[in-house]
């Protein structure tokens, strides 16, 4: 068995149970050390990674696990936010008695999302995303002690259950189509004959399981209490990584699928509602964690402009990567210096915080103006892609929606910055005095900038991958 082809993944599987044996022999007081071993997982993921790239586009165990430009591409993406959560999460989690068991959760929960990436079966798509959610439920609900984690942590898990069943169900009739759970024999069977009324109603089924992973319309009523209520570093986690796996998966799927199934119109539909929804929802919120909550909301219906073009735009899939990675990175700088300042995210607790705390204040608002996609942050260009290719591919309609929506966009963001501008300064808002939280704002907001002026460099890198299929 090939499996040099999967050593990024056995990484993170041992990297977890070490992390569980060694929270379960040493005291609390050093539980932090987990992290690092948590980290030393990642890195090792993300460099045996790299080494697998530029090998050619290929299936590997027999066809249920691809390696390609698309796999590769999100995975370290993954990795890397991955390793964000991480740095971020010790100052935090440190008076839980389970801080240590903590880092295993994430360490599974980014091994079934990049198994969503890279799933080229429906059965290991399926796998992928009930091993991120049983891995992501306890990380939603973690403070067991405090009201908001655990609504938030219940209303996950209930929507879940719901969408994961229609997931199986559409995997099972299309099996029941073509008679197999390889993508492959799928496109093979579905580009022959198949009974387009079944095949419609698979789709329909798998399109809204995997809605559940992006956070999109209509599995996407969990974002904002997760958002607010589950801990910072577990929301930054659930907010980001898991669209990165259904994005990705969701484009595999829709590959598959012949011409005449209208399945541009459904994610198109879909793309209009999310951005739609999210946007006008947070210009109520009056807390910037339920606000990014429906902001994360929004930001799904514009990665589905990537998928709505797949196939008639070649550089759908690069804009789709670059835009998820560019999301992912302004998304991580927000909650990091939610966590820094200790989880208070009322408006009026950030009035005067340029003053009061100018580095985390300028981190945040980059990391804003990053999301709306103002130049010349790395934001602009994930969404100038995103145009382009939708441009591209002839719905000029759904990108004049989604200008109209990023125009929205702009108001409840500037709802944050404006306060911590120039309001008078607020005593309740305490800056989180730990190097783990300080350094990974730090770094999250160099990339946001580097990022941006790296952007050519970085396109022309992602610019060429493919699906292996």
């Amino acid at each position: 068995m090939p499996i040099g082809d999967v050593l990024p993944e056995i990484s993170l599987t041992l990297g977890a149970v070490a992390v569980v044996l060694f929270a379960s022999f040493v005291r609390q007081r050093q539980h932090h050390w987990a992290a690092v071993l948590a980290l030393l997982a990642i890195g090792l993921g993300a460099g045996l990674t790299v080494a697998q790239w530029g090998g050619a586009p290929r299936l590997t165990f027999s066809g249920v696990w691809a390696l390609d430009g698309v796999a590769l591409a999100s995975k370290l993406v993954v990795l890397g936010a991955g390793a964000l959560v991480v740095a971020m999460s010790p100052e935090w989690m440190r008076t839980d008695r389970r801080h240590g068991e903590y880092y295993a959760l994430v360490l599974f929960a980014l091994l079934g999302v990049i198994m969503m990436a890279s799933a080229s079966d429906t059965m290991e798509l399926v796998l992928g995303v009930l091993l991120s959610s049983v891995a992501s439920y306890p990380l939603a609900a973690y403070h067991r002690g405090w009201a908001p984690a655990l609504e938030a942590g219940m209303k996950y898990f209930l929507i879940g259950a719901l969408t994961n069943a229609l997931l199986t169900i559409g995997v099972v009739v299309l099996f029941g189509l073509t008679g197999s759970t390889g993508y492959p024999d799928i496109a093979q069977t579905l580009a022959t004959d198949s009974d387009r009324l079944a095949l419609t109603i698979a789709t329909a089924c798998v399109v809204l399981g995997l809605t559940f992973k992006l956070a999109a319309f209509p599995a996407h009523a969990w974002m904002p209490d997760v958002a607010q209520g589950s801990p910072v570093p577990a929301a930054a986690f659930l907010t980001v990584i898991p669209k990165v796996g259904a994005a990705v998966a969701l484009a595999r799927f829709v590959s598959l699928l012949p011409p005449d199934v209208a399945w541009r119109a459904i994610v198109a539909s879909i793309s209009v509602a999310t951005m739609t929804l999210g946007n006008v929802a947070a210009l109520r919120q009056t807390d910037v964690r339920r606000l990014l909550g429906w902001s994360s909301v929004s930001q799904s219906g514009y990665a589905l402009m990537a998928i709505v073009v797949l196939g008639v735009s070649d550089q759908a899939l690069p804009a789709l990567v670059f835009f998820l990675a560019s999301y992912a990175t302004a998304n991580l700088a927000a909650f990091a210096v939610v966590t820094h300042l200790r989880g208070r995210t009322a408006l009026d607790d950030y009035r005067g915080l340029a003053r009061h705390a100018p580095i985390a204040a300028t981190i945040l608002i980059v990391s804003l103006l990053s999301l709306v996609g103002i130049p010349p942050l790395v934001g602009f260009f994930g969404k100038l892609m995103l145009f382009r290719v939708t441009l591209d591919g002839g719905y000029a309609w759904l990108a004049l929606v989604a200008a109209i929506n990023t125009v929205v966009s702009l108001f409840y963001y500037l709802r944050i910055v404006a306060p911590m501008m120039f309001g008078n300064h607020r005593s309740a808002v305490h800056v989180l005095s730990g190097q783990w939280a300080r350094a990974t704002m730090a770094v999250a907001g160099v990339l946001l900038i580097v990022g941006g002026l790296g952007a050519e460099a970085l396109s022309l890198f992602t610019e060429s991958i493919r699906f292996a299929l």
